[in-house]
């Protein structure tokens, strides 16, 4: 919401799951346009369109969902890191920079490379660029010199990072989650146990 220029709300999970909020008992939900949307594939398909950062055709469209499947398995290394032992986190580091470097960045730098233009598809900011240019800085919270090989992507991040809304994303204060530490790790759990004790007996 914040790329496409939108301010949004932040609710308490304890409130909406009391109210029954979430059709399959999880988060995330966006309530827009009269709607209360669950599910991230759905949620963030339904704003790209809305917003226009889905392409213009069909093909368009396939791509961009192509390229955001990988930068979401990219990140799913990422999202776990917090939950982990000290000690499982070092493999993971490891794991981390292995699949950046060898699996996933090359194929976005080759992308960029060949066709020349500014964005991912069709030379229109879209929501595989978002999901890139997230994607890169998460990685660089745990491996800063990842882009070192991968000068088509230093440059993307460059350029994305100074579009106006999203520049104004990525300033203190703004709506952007911080960097999940040792509350944020309290405060899931929290959540998973009130959810546990909401849940209704089968």
């Amino acid at each position: 919401m914040c790329f496409a220029g939108r301010v949004f709300d932040i609710c308490s999970v304890f409130l909406l799951s009391k109210d029954g909020f979430f059709m399959f008992q999880q988060t995330p939900m966006v309530e827009i346009d009269g709607m209360k949307l669950v599910q991230t594939r759905a949620i963030l398909r339904y704003i790209a369109t809305k917003y226009n950062l889905y392409g213009t055709n069909l093909k368009d469209r396939a791509l961009i969902d192509m390229y955001v499947e990988g930068t979401t398995d990219l990140s799913l290394f990422i999202l776990s890191f917090p939950f982990l032992t000290p000690q499982d986190q070092e493999r993971q580091l490891v794991t981390i920079k292995d699949k950046a470097t060898k699996r996933y960045f090359p194929v976005y730098e080759k992308v960029l490379k060949d066709h020349g233009q500014d964005f991912l598809v069709g030379n229109q900011f879209s929501l595989a660029d978002i999901h890139l240019f997230e994607t890169i800085l998460m990685v660089e919270e745990k491996v800063p010199t990842i882009l070192n090989e991968f000068p088509q992507l230093q440059a993307f991040k460059t350029r994305i990072s100074h579009i106006p809304t999203i520049k104004k994303f990525l300033e203190p204060g703004s709506q952007r989650k911080p960097i999940p530490d040792g509350k944020y790790v309290e405060t899931v759990r929290n959540v998973l146990q009130m959810y546990h004790q909401l849940k209704p007996n089968p």
